[in-house]
């Protein structure tokens, strides 16, 4: 044991939590208070009262946090001590029990583990030899599906006599998702593997179906941690239950404000009814915040207290009182990034601290563009955490190939990146003959494509059909390329709308693809704020050529963004990937209704509360200071679109906000979900269920209109001094006007002067 009285070190409420240890307990642990340390502490304080370490299990979410508390325990005890505790992720834990009692379950002790893309690699394989069309049963949706059954311990016996579940298939078209879960299963089996599901499924068969093993565990385990509760699914709620012995020494941390994962099967009621499984559960509470200043404390929790469901708190800080959360009102999107970029460096400049103090979260990863282009102009360095630069994200990727096309049909990387993308039905036989008659003739492949007389391939009447189809939308997107009227924004809406990357995505209600699809739209949206910006500043090279030369540098950023970070770097990320972290100031941004909450969310109170939560968890990374950001009008799905505040901005107490860059108005308030907008009628529970509001289907090649009363004026109409507000650069005053070529030249302060040509340029005068 430490040679010092380690009891010494916590606050009261840590101290009580760690010194209880006679029954279950549960342990609410609110943002920055603490928790990792009280769950070591309890640690060390069982092996002071005698306990064998090799009989405390405890359980974690992650590696990471598994390897930190063990490693603060060899720290104090030693790693002879460390290393006997059965410590680690669930799934970690519970594989070393099944590996001890497979055979019980028809498997051998060295059976494969398979991993999320050798799961989908096998769904793909049955749903092609079972004759189905992948593109309604798409392999990505029918192993999420799969997968959240058996998060539900529903096994293909339960599924199959499961009449909601059918239900929901059937409506979505996919009504034999059971016949491929089943046969997934016997595969499976067939190859003595289980999937990461299976680990969960198959520990709580062990524990029902044999009560020899369960008792062997509930006896060998004398204590029982669980770290993050809230954020467990049905099936490992239900092995921790069947784990716990007569005595009930369960001890489970965590705070059902921060439950933000139900997409991935975590379940807040497991927190919020532990009480009724556990009638005599202890409850303690940590709500000393060690992170943040009590304005940002008492912000998040003013809108935090706004949710219905949820265990009561009360947080507080000794950090001081600190700066109120500041609101920050922008034009656009674009002007948004722009004044976040802005303050970012002015912050830096005062506060003389890093980069790497400064965070910007987002709901959506596809909002991350507008930020990395303003960045980069400020030659601030960055990096996008848990994700990908914009412009390396596949999709988009794919859709720039498309672009690459319009301007170099020999470019052999971009052809066959697209050609069976989307699908097409040209397979890798097929490209291998092509491949092979242009190596071997020293030409291009579309050189082999587009003249198949001299360049013959050994083909059916099907294959050469679908290569000429191919063909055909190269072109067209050429022959826009080549028409003199024609941008970089007119090229890609005829890529998009001729290639149907969109289309593609659009039955398909995944997470994952409802992100790539919000990706493609800001893609497009890149490229018509590059057409606007040229021609309005007075250029007119608006060619997709151009377009892809700014394309080129922000990827070749990435590469070289070491060059320009020695102060550190930005972070950018979604507000999901903030969990757990914290930086000095936090900028939270899109906060608009449909984009936080987002608009599926929106649908039901329970979505909404969860959105709620998923906020309070991006304030709470905040140390010092928080901003909030939201803009009038954003570019979305094709489209330039009036937004409203997000409905979270008015929960959060009025006197705890800086409102001086952005007043909140009531009468732009949305409705809450308890009014008729959001009351709908619930659709069967089915797992998972993935809808979206809007199917993006093609492009519209019309213009979207501008937000507010942004249109073209005269120079008869301004004058110099005059105040306006364009549509990307924001505010700015008229320096001069030239009547003679209709131009001005505005003054636009952090976006810097620009001369703006009259025919093109769009903005609203100030009065």
């Amino acid at each position: 044991m430490p040679d010092y009285n380690y009891l010494d070190l916590l606050n009261e409420q840590q101290r009580a939590a760690v010194e209880y240890c006679s029954g279950p307990q549960l342990v609410i642990a609110g943002a920055g208070s603490g928790k990792t340390r009280v769950l070591t502490y309890k640690i060390v304080h069982l092996l002071a009262h005698g306990y064998d370490p090799s009989r405390i299990m405890a359980l974690t979410f992650t590696n990471k946090a598994a390897g930190e508390m063990k490693e603060r325990i060899a720290q104090l005890l030693g790693w002879t001590v460390a290393r006997k505790l059965v410590m680690g992720t669930f799934h970690s834990v519970f594989l070393r029990i099944l590996r001890e009692h497979a055979d019980k379950l028809g498997f051998r002790s060295s059976f494969t583990i398979y991993d999320a893309s050798d799961s989908k690699a096998l769904v793909k394989s049955i749903i092609s030899e079972m004759g189905f069309d992948d593109k309604v049963y798409r392999p990505g949706t029918v192993a999420a599906i799969i997968s959240n059954a058996k998060n539900d311990l529903v096994t293909p016996e339960i599924y199959a006599g499961d009449q909601d579940r059918l239900n929901c298939d059937y409506q979505s078209g996919r009504a034999d998702i059971y016949r491929i879960y089943e046969e997934y299963q016997r595969r499976c089996k067939a190859a003595q593997a289980m999937d990461f599901d299976d680990i969960l499924v198959f520990m709580n068969i062990l524990l029902r179906d044999f009560p020899e093993v369960r008792e062997h565990y509930r006896q060998h385990f004398q204590y029982i941690m669980v770290d993050e509760y809230q954020d467990t699914n049905f099936a490992q709620d239900l092995s921790v239950s069947l784990l716990c012995n007569n005595e009930q020494r369960l001890c489970v941390v965590g705070d059902d404000a921060q439950s933000i994962y139900s997409f991935r099967g975590a379940n807040i009621d497991n927190i919020l009814t532990l009480g009724k499984r556990y009638p005599d559960l202890r409850t303690d509470k940590l709500e000393q915040n060690y992170r943040s200043t009590q304005n940002i404390i008492n912000a998040a929790g003013s809108l935090i207290e706004k949710n219905r469901r949820q265990l009561k708190k009360n947080i507080f800080s000794r950090n001081g009182e600190g700066s109120k959360v500041e609101l920050i009102r922008a034009y656009s999107d674009l002007e948004e990034a722009r004044a976040i970029a802005q303050k970012i460096m002015t912050m830096r400049s005062t506060f003389h601290d890093s980069y790497d103090d400064y965070a910007i979260l987002y709901r959506t990863n596809a909002q991350s563009r507008a930020f990395e282009e303003e960045l980069r102009r400020l030659a601030i360095g960055y990096r996008i955490h848990g994700g990908i630069s914009f412009y390396q994200r596949k999709e988009v990727k794919t859709a720039v190939c498309y672009f690459r096309l319009a301007i170099n049909p020999d470019d052999d990387q971009a052809l066959l990146r697209v050609i069976n993308t989307p699908a097409r039905g040209i397979g890798k036989t097929t490209l291998d003959k092509l491949k092979n008659a242009a190596h071997k003739n020293d030409v291009s492949l579309w050189t082999v494509l587009t003249d198949r007389e001299r360049y013959p391939l050994d083909i059916n009447k099907g294959t050469a059909r679908k290569l000429d189809g191919f063909v055909d939308i190269v072109q067209a997107i050429r022959e826009e390329n080549e028409n003199p009227k024609g941008n970089a924004y007119t090229v890609a809406q005829i890529a998009y709308n001729r290639s149907e990357l969109l289309v593609s995505l659009a039955h398909d209600k995944t997470p994952e693809t409802i992100s790539q699809k919000e990706n493609l739209n800001e893609l497009i949206a890149g490229a018509k704020a590059f057409v606007e910006r040229v021609m309005a500043e007075g250029g007119d090279n608006v060619s997709m050529s151009a377009f892809l030369s700014e394309v080129a540098l922000a990827t070749d950023f990435d590469r070289e963004e070491t060059e320009v970070s020695e102060s550190g770097k930005v972070t950018m990320m979604t507000a999901h990937a903030s969990k757990g972290l914290e930086y000095k100031h936090v900028f939270i941004v899109g906060m608009e209704e449909d984009l936080f909450p987002a608009a599926l969310s929106a649908a039901s109170e329970r979505g909404l509360e969860e959105e709620r939560r998923l906020l309070y968890v991006a304030m709470t990374r905040a140390m010092e200071t928080c901003t909030l950001s939201y803009a009038n009008s954003r570019f979305r799905n094709g489209q330039t679109l009036q937004q409203a505040p997000s409905r979270f901005l008015y929960d959060i107490d009025r006197s705890l906000l800086d409102t001086s860059c952005g007043k909140l108005s009531r009468s732009e308030a949305p409705r809450t979900s308890r009014e008729s907008r959001y009351i709908r009628k619930p659709k069967p529970e089915c797992a998972p269920v993935f809808t979206i509001q809007e199917p993006v289907t093609k492009i519209n090649i019309a213009d979207a209109p501008g937000p507010g009363n942004a249109v073209k004026h005269s120079a008869d109409e301004l004058k110099e001094g005059m105040k306006i507000r364009h549509t990307h650069f924001g505010t700015g005053t008229i320096m001069d006007i030239d009547r003679e070529v209709q131009s001005i030249r505005v003054d636009f302060g952090g976006a810097g002067v620009k001369k703006l040509m009259l025919g093109f340029a769009k903005f609203e005068i100030l009065k």
